[in-house]
């Protein structure tokens, strides 16, 4: 997929209305997104999107709502100080190149009107964001130094040298006669040759042409019978004239189970029903439609990044802090030695004196001599006292270490839970949940997120089993607790992996007793929700509900129970797709 300058040509020309509109506001949502928000007398307010991401680069109009960050970025600022209040005077592209310049008449410190312009270079991983003043750069999203690229330096005050322009045929000036000229005697593919001969077109608008004309999107140039190159004249006829105004097919391409894969602004059958399309009304539109899926699930991703990677600096921290704690308990197991002393000398006390730095007395058990240590500045009922002092310390420590040891590895298990949790979402709403339980639980500092204040919460997942049972899988601890203690009955059948991280699961009974087959499937689903979905023979723990309980005080999705049996499964994720209902 990738969006090239023949589809944004379509996408300035659909802009072009917005000529003369006033800048309200400038966000950055993220740290390679740029939203500008105009304002119209006709229209009222509208946006347009500028994204310097690798992944889902481009510029339009949208209709879509952003999370902003509540400090903005530095770049964010400078472009509300430049551009605020200014007039949008012109959209701009040279030829089908992939760069688009927005001219903004604007007034500056001292009240001179002066032109800024928001460049936007959409060039997949080396697309950028720059503003420029008078030739020079004034800014830029990613700063481009020769470290990074000895061809172009993209840096503040320096001059802006647009992306060079490549020597090739653009359909804006040329005709398509000319363009079968430069193509038809190539024994190279059509459409990899097209690719190579005109500006601004896509792999996926290219392989169509191939198809349009004999059926084949690898014919050989030279293999192009007249037919097919009549039809590619037509074609190339109906492309220029779409780019000149006329009312393109803007075309979206989706894989069968619905994952939207590419795009285009004519008509696409070259896939033969392997994939589905569907149409859109507008090139801005369809480039709406099509990144707002993509940018919710590069969103999660990364907002799940950052969870997972503060959990693993957790677990490091309270896993050093567990090895401290155990070198600690091992030293207090040394503490009888001070009590024994302690003892020896008040049983021997009336041969000891003050002053005196050691002594030998006989031990209580062995008979043997022992040496022990005195301090001559205290007296002998003094020094007995030290040692008892040095023995209540360590059995005292004993005490608080083995209760911190076991806190700890109980923390070590919720962490676990929250990262097996995390890994297996793709959900914003299940994002936002975990992030509130995180911050409730203290491992997360700072300003609530807005997501986080939506009180909204996601839906466990719903399975039935085949013999008609309900069957309900927690998404996140939160969700656990809430069907384990609240949602589910007594005489409804909980499961868990054993000592293993995953989802609490019920078995919703409605008085009803479920079967074997019922047990397998929900220990499927147990094992498939879990740490172990990737291993064989997990082990699975039921027991009726009524036998689980939560401690006082236990983290979020712990819990204890008794009376349990174990199942031993592997799991098998089309036996748990059969089994999700309908």
């Amino acid at each position: 997929m990738s969006l090239d300058g023949a589809f944004l040509h379509i996408v300035t020309n659909e802009l072009q209305p917005l000529i003369g509109a006033r800048v309200d506001k400038v966000y950055q949502p993220s740290r390679e997104e740029i939203v500008v928000s105009l304002r119209t007398f006709r229209d009222g307010g509208k946006k347009i999107v500028l994204s310097a991401n690798s992944v889902s680069a481009r510029l339009n109009l949208t209709a879509a709502s952003f999370e902003n960050p509540q400090q903005p970025p530095m770049f964010c600022m400078l472009l509300r100080k430049h551009l605020s209040g200014g007039k949008l005077m012109a959209i701009r592209q040279d030829g089908l190149e992939r760069v688009i310049s927005l001219d903004f008449e604007c007034t500056n410190e001292i009240g001179d009107i002066v032109t800024n312009t928001l460049v936007a270079e959409i060039m997949g991983r080396h697309s950028n964001i720059i503003l420029v003043r008078d030739g020079r750069v004034i800014d830029s999203v990613k700063r481009i130094t020769d470290d990074i690229s000895s061809v172009r330096r993209v840096l503040p005050g320096i001059q802006y040298e647009a992306p060079p322009r490549q020597d090739r045929l653009c359909l804006l000036d040329c005709t398509p006669e000319q363009v079968l000229e430069a193509v038809q005697d190539s024994p190279e593919r059509l459409c990899k040759k097209l690719t190579a001969v005109l500006e601004g077109v896509s792999p996926i608008l290219t392989r169509e042409i191939a198809w349009y004309c004999e059926k084949d999107t690898d014919v050989p140039c030279n293999a192009l019978t007249e037919g097919g190159k009549q039809r590619l004249l037509i074609l190339l006829y109906r492309i220029k004239g779409m780019l000149g105004g006329s009312p393109g097919e803007f075309t979206i391409v989706s894989e069968p189970g619905g994952k939207k894969k590419d795009f285009c602004f004519i008509g696409i059958t070259q896939y033969s029903g392997s994939m589905t399309t569907a149409r859109c009304d507008s090139a801005n539109g369809l480039l709406d439609e099509f990144f707002a899926s993509q940018d919710r699930s590069e969103r999660t991703k990364q907002r799940a990044h950052d969870l997972l990677k503060l959990l693993m600096n957790s677990y490091e921290r309270v896993s050093r802090k567990l090895e401290l704690q155990k070198k600690e308990l091992a030293e207090c197991s040394e503490r009888e030695v001070f009590r024994v002393r302690g003892d020896l000398i008040n049983a021997n006390i009336w041969r000891l004196e003050k002053g005196q730095s050691k002594a030998v007395l006989e031990d209580f058990t062995t008979g043997e001599p022992v040496e022990i240590q005195l301090d001559p500045r205290l007296t002998p009922a003094q020094n007995a006292q030290k040692y008892y002092t040095e023995y209540r310390k360590l059995d005292t420590a004993e005490k608080k270490l083995t209760e911190l040891i076991a806190s700890g590895k109980q923390e070590l298990v919720y962490i676990d839970s929250v990262f097996d949790a995390v890994s297996r979402t793709d959900s914003e709403l299940d994002l936002a949940e975990i992030r509130r339980e995180l911050r409730e639980q203290g491992y997360l500092k700072g300003g609530v997120r807005a997501d986080e204040k939506v009180k909204k919460t996601s839906e466990p997942l719903h399975f039935r089993s085949t013999e008609g049972f309900e069957i309900l899988v927690g998404r996140n601890n939160r969700q656990n607790d809430q069907l384990t203690l609240k949602t589910a009955k007594a005489a409804d059948i909980w499961l868990h992996t054993q000592g293993i991280a995953g989802s609490h699961v019920i078995i919703r009974t409605e008085g009803r007793q479920p079967g074997e087959q019922t047990l397998f499937e929900a220990a499927q689903l147990a094992a498939f929700h879990s740490k172990g979905r990737s291993g064989s023979g997990v082990p699975v723990d039921y027991v009726a509900v009524k036998f689980v309980k939560k401690p006082a005080g236990a983290k979020p999705g712990m819990v204890i129970f008794t009376n349990n049996r174990t199942l031993y499964v592997t799991p098998d994720e089309s036996l748990v797709n059969s089994l999700k209902a309908k």
